[in-house]
């Protein structure tokens, strides 16, 4: 009975239960599936495959999306999107969780298209790309104007006509570029790019960059990051002229100016000849009118200024000022003879004062004090020396009194430790084989080495 029963029971590995639930899955579940869900848990790995989760009230479907699918998705998706989703359940054997395999995604509620329209506006505007102040001026009077459209589209028609009928001495210059399907964004970028590379050749103040109408998938190439930033940053002013008047793309948001249809780009890019012409000739009526109003004021002027005195009489001017120098002769002559009698007056009183003081008997005088007090200060100043000289020999003879070496002329001796350095009073000033000096009158020195020190009367023995 065993033997029977452990011939029908099979084991399975882990990797073959794995794989049998990958074949039921495959075999009872539709190809495709077209799922609704709100997206969780986005992640976008570096090698351009993506994965996330659709979640509902209450479940959640684990899911991924392959790079080649992904690059087809023409919207930014993330965390909170409702989206539609094609694709088919797979089972992931090596760890046995199941997922599905997105091939296509949209919007759920929304084109795909608006959708990516309205990120890519949030996301350049959040950046400035649309702000006025970095918008370009567009010239009053263009003289050289570049056109960016299909040279086939009646774009170019449009823009040509309404640009020469208004103001026909503009040189137009055409760079063809596609203006929809893949690879018309770079295209168009590429060739903004190039015209302002070689703008100090070209020498062309304005380009419009536009085409016709169409759906928003034809007027798509004018709505992609890479030619808004392109138009950006041109240097060359840039006129966005694309599809029809209710139609508005990136580019239009972005350019310098934008006109409604590729026709009213012309009237944006240039002025109307019979306007000017107009205005001009208004302006004329102006100066001249002006001119005439100036020329009448000046004339009376003049003729005010002829009938002035000056030039009925040219002459009473200078005349005049040659009588008020003829005055300021007189008086300056005057003023400087009244300058010279008071001074003379001064010295006449000053020659009588000094008469009076008779000056040499004062310097007589003056002269004996002189030498009196000379006398009186040499006999001081000699005293005061004196004075000073006996302080000095008294000085003199106590510090000859104080100088211990005074009484070495009297027989006695100075003895000095050459070792330690000092005056020798007692035997314990000095040791055994010390080197001793023995200073006498006259700087006489005797040098000696102790070999022997005893108490009483007799000293150190010397050697």
């Amino acid at each position: 009975m065993q033997s029977q029963t452990q011939t029908r029971t099979k084991v399975y590995t882990v990797t073959q239960v794995n794989s049998l639930v990958k074949d039921v899955l495959a075999a009872h579940l539709p190809s495709w599936l077209t799922i609704k869900g709100e997206i969780t848990d986005w992640k976008a790995h570096q090698s351009g495959h993506c994965y996330f989760s659709l979640k509902d009230e209450e479940s959640v479907l684990p899911c991924a999306m392959w790079r080649g699918s992904f690059s087809k998705v023409r919207f930014k998706p993330g965390n909170g999107l409702a989206v539609l989703v094609v694709g088919s359940i797979d089972l992931y054997v090596p760890q046995g969780r199941y997922k599905l395999i997105v091939d296509e995604m949209i919007p759920a509620g929304m084109g795909a298209l608006q959708l990516a329209f309205e990120q890519m506006v949030r996301k350049l505007e959040a950046e400035g790309l649309f702000a006025e102040s970095h918008k370009k001026p567009i010239p009053k009077y263009p003289q050289r104007i570049g056109i960016l459209t299909s040279e086939s589209g009646a774009a170019l028609h449009d823009i040509a006509d309404s640009v020469h009928n208004r103001w026909p001495c503009t040189r137009l210059a055409l760079y063809p570029v596609p203006v929809q399907g893949p690879g018309a964004a770079e295209a168009i970028a590429a060739a903004i790019r190039d015209v302002n590379r070689r703008n100090d050749r070209l020498k062309l103040d304005v380009l419009i960059v536009g085409r016709g109408g169409g759906s928003l998938e034809d007027l798509w190439a004018f709505n992609e990051e890479i030619l808004a930033r392109v138009i950006f940053a041109s240097r060359i002013p840039i006129i966005s002229a694309v599809g029809h008047e209710v139609d508005v793309t990136v580019a239009d948001l972005v350019a310098d100016a934008r006109a409604s249809t590729p026709t009213r780009a012309g009237v944006a890019a240039v002025p109307d000849r019979d306007e000017v012409l107009s205005d001009l000739a208004n302006q004329e009526r102006r100066l001249t009118g002006s001119t005439r109003s100036r020329f009448g004021l000046c004339s009376e002027y003049l003729r005010t200024i002829l009938a002035s005195a000056v030039f009925r009489n040219p002459l009473l001017p200078v005349l005049n000022r040659e009588q008020y120098v003829d005055d300021l002769c007189g008086d300056l002559g005057d003023a400087m003879r009244r300058v010279f009698f008071r001074a003379q007056k001064q010295v006449q009183d000053s020659s009588e004062q000094v008469a009076r003081i008779e000056p040499h008997r004062l310097l007589g005088r003056m002269m004996m004090e002189l030498n009196e007090l000379k006398g009186r200060s040499l006999a001081a100043v000699t005293q005061a020396l004196n004075h000073k000289n006996l302080q000095i020999t008294a000085q003199e003879n106590r510090l000859a009194g104080l100088n211990p070496r005074s009484v070495l002329n009297r027989g006695y001796s100075i003895t000095l430790n050459r070792r330690a350095g000092r005056v020798v009073r007692t035997a314990d000033d000095v040791q055994i084989d010390d080197l001793i000096v023995t200073e006498l009158a006259n700087e006489h020195r005797v040098e000696s080495r102790v070999t022997k020190t005893t108490q009483g009367d007799c000293g150190g023995i010397l050697r």
